[in-house]
């Protein structure tokens, strides 16, 4: 590695610090086009794709407010907005590139590069709705008690067919063995085998832009795939899990499969979750705060857990965010129902892994795959940063299994978005407009669900009633 600071931008896989380095990298590359690109409330890549000679002349630029307004269908729940945060002119934001999220893009034929974006308004003012943003927010309430949150996600998703059908049920893809895979094959070698072309190209696109694998294993469910990272910066994990599936995605449309992150994708198969993985460390000592000198548990851990019981009731619609989303959350299933905690037991909604003091965490395992990052994560930290102010303190942790146990979390996004408006403590971590926005959001997204009819209705229904 060379000392020259322009060198090494060069060199860089992930990221630059400046606009000129930027234009040594884009150079190097002999990158013709930028993706600028920001997640919307959906976690869903949208933004503007331009010659890079117009990047590098004017990086700045501007979109409609009402980017952040989308329902899940492109749609706007126009019947739901409140005028006092909604912008009725649907005036501009400014958007800037974050240069340190500054890569390629491995698929595109021709050299392209990509850079996430940040917005703010024309008085330079932040956009708690942008999920960036309301995820720094929930970052700098730590910071000021002199905490750093440390997060690692885990990803499950399923391969299928193509399916373009949306009234035909989806199924597992054929893979090399000519074969759909049947039964369960949890862990199996075997069965991640029988896709070793889309892994390969999962690694090789994510190796390209700087995402960082720590394990992928195979789960439950047929075709059924988790990707774990390794741990960090919430912002930075939140990109690379925003990344990885727009990766993912590509790499399995190579192969003519489709990647889905689907809560619950398949009636008999097990659901997708997005587990992650908490400790905080203090920013002086850089210790483990749920961790004392001689490694015991500290008050801290017990009223982080305890901020998650109370609260995450209140924000299951950021990590449960559709209907769908719910079907995944059922007894005897792999996914949790309650909000119990226990120490290594997946039983529970809040998992204490066996760990050394230093790497002491909560696992967070209620959060569901098609939840956008950002917000996932961010509401999960909001949970245990309540606990830890408010001095809550746990229940006891539970031993056996938890599945007997009465259900603890909303069955279904209207009772998940009326106990998310209803909490004040949320009012003030995601703020008024954060608030406004996305229960419109999820309401109108309801009131679409219901607009179709289910193939159950129409199997029982019928002729029955």
């Amino acid at each position: 590695m060379t000392d020259n600071p322009t060198e090494t931008a060069i060199q860089s896989v992930r990221g630059v610090q400046s606009l000129e380095e930027a234009a040594y990298w884009l150079k190097a590359r002999r990158i013709e086009d930028i993706e600028c690109v920001l997640p919307d409330q959906a976690g869903v890549a949208r933004g503007k794709m331009m010659p890079t000679k117009k990047f590098l002349d004017s990086p700045t630029f501007r979109m409609p407010s009402t980017i952040f307004w989308q329902t899940i269908t492109g749609a706007y729940p126009d019947e739901y907005i409140d005028a006092k945060v909604f912008d009725p002119t649907d005036g501009d934001m400014v958007f800037t590139p974050d240069l340190s999220t500054l890569t390629v893009v491995p698929w595109e034929a021709d050299p392209t590069a990509q850079v996430l974006l940040d917005a703010s308004r024309k008085d330079g003012s932040n956009v708690d709705l942008a999920p960036r943003h309301l995820l720094r927010r929930v970052i700098d309430f730590y910071a000021k008690k002199g905490w750093r949150p440390i997060v690692a996600p885990e990803l499950e998703f399923y391969l299928v067919k193509p399916n373009t059908d949306p009234d035909y049920p989806l199924e597992p893809p054929i893979g090399r063995s000519g074969r759909p895979e049947m039964g369960r094959q949890g862990y199996s070698i075997a069965a991640i085998n029988e896709f070793d072309d889309v892994i390969d190209d999962i690694y090789d696109f994510s190796e390209a832009q700087g995402l960082e694998i720590d394990t992928l294993s195979h789960e439950d469910g047929a075709a059924q795939m988790e990707i774990n990272l390794a741990h960090g910066d919430p912002l930075e994990l939140a990109d690379h899990v925003f990344s990885f599936k727009r990766t993912i995605r590509e790499a399995a449309l190579k192969h003519n499969i489709y990647a889905t992150f689907m809560a619950k994708p398949m009636s008999d198969e097990p659901g997708s979750a997005m587990h992650i993985h908490q400790s905080v460390i203090d920013t002086e000592t850089g210790a483990n705060i749920f961790s004392g000198p001689d490694g015991e548990e500290t008050d801290l851990f017990r009223a982080f857990i305890a901020g998650h019981q109370k609260y995450l009731p209140h924000v299951m619609c950021m990590l449960a965010p559709y209907v769908n989303s719910y079907r995944r959350l059922t007894r005897w299933s792999a996914a949790p129902i309650n909000v119990h905690w226990g120490y290594d037991n997946r039983t529970v909604g809040l998992r204490v892994p066996d760990a050394k003091p230093a790497a002491r965490r909560v696992e967070n395992r209620v959060p569901s795959s098609d939840a956008n990052p950002y917000f996932a994560i961010a509401a999960s930290l909001a949970c245990g940063y309540l606990g830890m102010v408010e001095n809550l303190h746990p229940d006891e942790a539970i031993a056996g299994s938890a599945r007997r146990m009465d259900f603890g979390l909303p069955r279904g996004l209207l009772e998940a978005v009326d106990l998310f408006s209803q909490s004040d403590a949320l009012h003030v971590m995601f703020g008024e407009e954060f608030m406004t926005a996305f229960r419109d959001i999820k309401l109108a997204e309801f009131e679409m669900f219901m607009r179709v009819i289910s193939a159950w209705e129409r199997e029982y229904l019928l002729l029955n009633v």
